[in-house]
């Protein structure tokens, strides 16, 4: 039992413990969701892999190779194996960190992976920032300003930028703050650990084209959630209690207002690393999406495959951290853990 805090009173010592309970159980149950979802996702990526048509032995030896050429080429590629046998292998190899070499230049697919990776994670993480940031404000600003002219515009530009995908948004922001005011370059990437303030020139459009429609679902959500929570009889006690208006809003209403707000951005996951296939090549980023295209279009499988599986692998665990924040906000949830 974990030992009381100086101070605590005995109820809050023995609640404290049966609060941790819905939390541990949310992180227990969000990994068996994860591994159960990556298992799939492995299967279903070597299935793709293994349907394809291509001929890796003929393309990397070329047109001169013969029929014994291409029957060791596969068997040096392993492709001469049982499919289930092949699955097991490679599973087995990529838990290790091994994600076997291309077809076509023999460089370990890992090593092409870690080069390309920090691209897609920089500019993902800083959408999702700009995301919560312009729709956390937009939100709450609509919250307070409920019925009124913020109000209505935060919901117009929200329902404008709905309907507007990603490469769309990125090719408006080019025109504009590359074509006509030339303050931002329309391409290119510099690591973050090379020159912070010149990488952030480079991701700052194409993080701001993934973030919007995130940015919208967020206010949407969270304006909704507060004007909700903003009537509720707990925040309007605490008010006639005199609590301040900020006290109420930032340490009460928003707390109960974050939970479906976070699932909302759990959500938009998936759409900012799918978003990105589109997105690097308007703006002309080396990240793993494009490893994952070119090496789609040169038949290149184990690259593909790998490329495929570490994105798996990203959105699932972002995802389940979302999933576990969401249930430490969930109000519910912590009455329950008291309760019981």
């Amino acid at each position: 039992m974990q030992p009381p805090v100086p101070g605590d009173s005995p109820a809050a010592a023995v609640a404290r413990p049966r609060r941790v309970v819905p939390l541990v159980r949310a992180v227990a149950g969000g990994l068996a969701v994860a591994v159960t979802v990556l298992l799939l996702a492995s299967v279903i990526t070597f299935a793709l892999g293994a349907l394809s048509d291509s001929n890796p032995a003929a393309a990397v030896l070329g047109e001169t190779a013969t029929p014994d050429d291409i029957a060791r080429m596969n068997h040096e590629f392993g492709l001469d194996r049982p499919l289930v046998e092949q699955y097991v292998s490679w599973v087995g190899s990529a838990v290790q960190g091994d994600l076997g070499r291309s077809w076509f230049t023999t460089i370990p697919v890992a090593d092409s992976i870690k080069q390309a990776l920090p691209v897609d994670l920089s500019i993902a993480a800083l959408a999702l920032v700009l995301a919560i940031i312009i729709g956390g404000g937009a939100g709450i600003g609509a919250a307070l300003s409920n019925g009124g002219a913020f109000d209505r515009v935060v919901t117009l530009f929200c329902s404008v930028l709905a309907t507007l995908p990603p490469f769309v948004i990125g090719m408006a922001l080019i025109v504009v703050f590359s074509v006509k005011l030339q303050l931002l370059p329309s391409g290119g990437y510099v690591p973050i650990d090379q020159d912070p303030a010149q990488w952030l020139r480079f991701a700052i459009l194409p993080s701001l084209a993934l973030s919007l429609d995130v940015a919208a679902s967020i206010a949407r959500q969270l304006r909704t959630s507060m004007v909700t929570a903003l009537g509720d009889n707990y925040a309007i006690g605490a008010e006639m209690r005199g609590y301040g208006r900020s006290r109420v809003l930032f340490g009460h209403v928003l707390r109960n207002a974050a939970g479906p707000t976070l699932a909302v951005i759990g959500l938009a996951i998936p759409l900012i690393v799918g978003g990105a296939v589109i997105t690097e090549r308007l703006f002309g980023l080396p990240g793993v999406a494009q490893l994952a295209l070119q090496s789609a279009e040169r038949g290149d499988v184990p690259v593909v495959l790998g490329t495929l599986l570490v994105t798996a692998v990203v959105v699932v665990v972002a995802s389940s951290i979302v999933n576990v924040l969401q249930k430490s906000l969930d109000p519910t949830a912590r009455r329950q853990g008291v309760l019981r």
